[in-house]
């Protein structure tokens, strides 16, 4: 998986670390040949695009832009899939609340994210499912990647 990421805060310092987590998260689930971008953003940013494009006020955590909606037939297949934005001062609040790392955190949403755009939803506790297991999945692969990090001295 072909992956960007964009930190329109300049605060993330794990970008290699996320793109890396993407495309292990991406080779196990068999997304061979799709590309992503992936937007860090502050609260701010996210809640303007939230009241814009959902009609919800104020700041989440992850919004998902997918190019293409599960039911468009007729199209072909884009390799892009779409963004990912992420409010990294959400997460760190979520983070905190939960007591885990930030980045950790970050893993997390964008796995979520990433469902979203290849046309997932959660409307009940049956489609949340491949949510959590794909959330644990990215926690699992973010711990991997810093117990790999810490191992050469990173």
């Amino acid at each position: 998986m072909t992956v960007e990421i964009l930190d329109e805060t300049g605060r993330f310092r794990r970008r290699r670390r996320l793109a890396a987590l993407i495309r292990a998260l991406a080779a196990a689930q068999g997304w061979v040949g799709r590309e992503v971008t992936v937007v860090l953003v502050d609260d701010d940013a996210i809640a303007a695009m939230n009241e814009r494009d959902r009609g919800v006020v104020g700041p989440t955590d992850v919004l998902s832009y997918p190019l293409h909606e599960p039911d468009d037939t007729g199209f072909p297949t884009l390799p892009h899939l779409g963004d990912v934005v992420v409010s990294l001062d959400t997460a760190k609040r979520q983070a905190r609340e939960r007591g885990v790392d930030p980045w950790h955190e970050v893993a997390e949403l964008v796995a979520h994210g990433l469902l979203h755009l290849l046309g997932h939803d959660h409307r009940d506790e049956d489609e949340w499912r491949p949510f959590l297991a794909l959330q644990a999945e990215a926690l699992r692969l973010a711990r991997q990647l810093d117990a790999d990090a810490s191992g050469r001295g990173a």
